[in-house]
C-alpha cells in the first residue's frame, strides 16, 4: 500500500525514475481498486460512475509513474506514445515496464534501487 500512496503523492512528478516494484505495486493496487469499484457500480446501479471518476482521478499519477518507469529503463518518456499503436504498442510497453533498472545513474537521476 505504501507504494500506491507514494505514487499518488508524487502525482505530477514526471521527472526522475521509478523502480519496477513501485510501478507494478501501483498497477496491482490500481487494478484491485478498479475491480472493487466496478462491482460497486453494478450493485448500486451507477454502472460507469465510480469506476469512471476513479479512472479520471488516477490518470495523471498513472502517466507520471509510467514515464518515470520508462526513465528507469533508460528510455525517454515519449515512448509512452507507442502505446497508441494497437497490440504492438502494448507489447513494447510491457517489455519496457518489465526491463530491469539501469544499474547506475542515468540522465533522469539516480538508480531508485540504490536508495533502499
Amino acid at each position: 500500500m505504501e507504494w500506491y500512496l507514494k505514487v499518488l503523492k508524487n502525482y505530477v512528478g514526471f521527472s526522475g525514475r521509478a523502480s519496477r516494484k513501485e510501478y507494478w505495486m501501483f498497477v496491482l493496487f490500481n487494478m484491485i481498486a478498479l475491480i472493487i469499484l466496478s462491482v460497486l457500480d453494478r450493485v448500486l446501479g451507477t454502472d460507469p460512475l465510480l469506476y469512471g471518476l476513479y479512472s479520471l482521478a488516477v490518470l495523471l499519477p498513472s502517466l507520471a509513474v509510467s514515464i518515470r518507469r520508462l526513465h528507469d529503463a533508460g528510455k525517454s518518456g515519449a515512448w509512452i506514445l507507442i502505446g497508441l499503436i494497437p497490440f504492438i504498442g502494448a507489447i513494447v510497453l510491457l517489455v519496457f515496464m518489465c526491463t530491469d533498472s539501469q544499474s547506475n545513474d542515468n540522465q533522469h537521476g539516480p538508480n531508485p534501487k540504490a536508495t533502499f
